[in-house]
């Protein structure tokens, strides 16, 4: 059965930055319970002859701290200006929304409880600074969402129950060897919009990990780290400051099917480097300074997607795409993007995409000096 809070969850993934809109408030003449909705049926029933015990009074329920919304364990506090995080709340909260406040720090005693807790939501705070013991109690937490604070470093003492952790748009410069210590249980991170240098990742920061997606985005990286987990399978370095990719940049992420290096600096791909990602489905390298067809590419058998528009190509070979024989390639190409660029369309010898599934999927023109 699909947890009611997953639809919630996608919700707030697709726009964060958004406050949760409560629908439905509690009926609260369920909150007497079964006495409570009995009593209230007896004392409707005119001239009854039956004397029934009255019931004690229902103890006292869950209580909301003041100006947040309490439903169907999701407690939404955002937009409040808040400057710490509340208290009284209900001990079986599985969705915490605290976004869009001004909470400056985490302490201690917090969430206090909160051993249910499955999802956090601290984006677009003024967050700085977090106590080792803040997450102590969350044993059940398995998504942070800690984007747009003030952090200079990655929290310490992060729950090992943690899956998906997104803590872009701060001001994290380093990140230290034991920064995601014990925590084997995470697939995703997203830390781009940090002014992260290659210099700024300790050697093994991310030893341990067995991460599916990552992505560092809108940083100072000025070529491919070569230390992330080799179980990733989608990497995102796009608008960065990188400048080539050398023979042996992908040499440790084998698994990769999905590679994002758009808006980086890129004039020069090293010949054989791409034969380390063999099993690379979608590649983004549009917006860099590329002045011929990368490499390699027909040797690329599940290659399906490839976006090289707004660079400088101008010339596209017959072979730079398929390989020369057939069966060669297990999956034709759905989509390639070569739209602006210095390339004469109508010079390109139509065999070129003889590998393509359509004609449609071919993308030129809109080159403008």
């Amino acid at each position: 059965m699909m947890s009611p809070l997953l639809p919630l969850l996608s919700l707030l993934v697709s726009s964060l930055a958004l406050p949760f809109e409560q629908r439905g408030f509690l009926d609260f003449s369920l909150d007497a319970g079964e006495g409570g909705v009995s009593m209230m049926m007896m004392n409707d029933e005119e001239g009854s002859a039956i004397e029934e015990e009255t019931p004690a009074p229902p103890g006292p329920g869950p209580v909301c701290p003041f100006g947040c919304h309490c439903h169907l364990r999701v407690v939404q506090c955002s937009d409040l200006g808040l400057t710490s995080v509340p208290k009284n709340i209900p001990s079986d909260t599985a969705l915490l929304d605290l976004q869009n406040n001004k909470i400056t720090e985490l302490k201690e005693n917090d969430f206090k409880g909160l051993h249910n807790l499955y999802a956090l939501v601290l984006v677009n705070n003024r967050i700085s600074k977090v106590s080792g013991k803040a997450f102590q109690p969350l044993r059940s937490l398995q998504k942070l969402y800690f984007s747009k604070n003030l952090l200079t470093e990655i929290p310490q003492g992060l729950p090992p129950s943690l899956v998906e952790l997104r803590i872009h748009e701060n001001r994290i410069k380093n990140v230290r060897k034991e920064a995601f210590k014990g925590l084997g249980s995470m697939n995703c991170i997203e830390m781009g919009g940090n002014p992260l240098e290659n210099s700024g990742f300790e050697p093994g920061a991310f030893d341990g990990l067995k991460l599916n997606y990552l992505r560092i985005s809108e940083a100072k990286l000025t070529g491919i780290p070569k230390d992330f987990p080799a179980s990733i399978n989608e990497l995102h370095l796009d608008h960065n400051q990188i400048q080539a990719i050398e023979l042996e940049d992908l040499i440790r992420y084998k698994s990769l099917y999905r590679l994002g290096l758009g808006y980086n600096h890129i004039r020069m791909i090293e010949n054989g480097s791409l034969a380390f990602v063999p099993n690379l489905r979608e590649l983004h390298l549009d917006n860099n300074r590329l002045r011929k067809i990368p490499a390699n590419l027909p040797d690329m058998r599940y290659l399906q997607v490839i976006y090289l528009h707004s660079n400088n190509i101008s010339q596209v070979g017959v072979n730079d795409f398929c390989p020369r024989g057939f069966g060669v390639k297990r999956a034709f190409y759905n989509g390639i993007s070569l739209f602006s660029n210095p390339v004469n369309y109508w010079e390109v010898q139509p065999a070129a995409f003889r590998c393509v599934t359509d004609r449609l999927a071919i993308q030129f023109g809109n080159y403008k000096k």
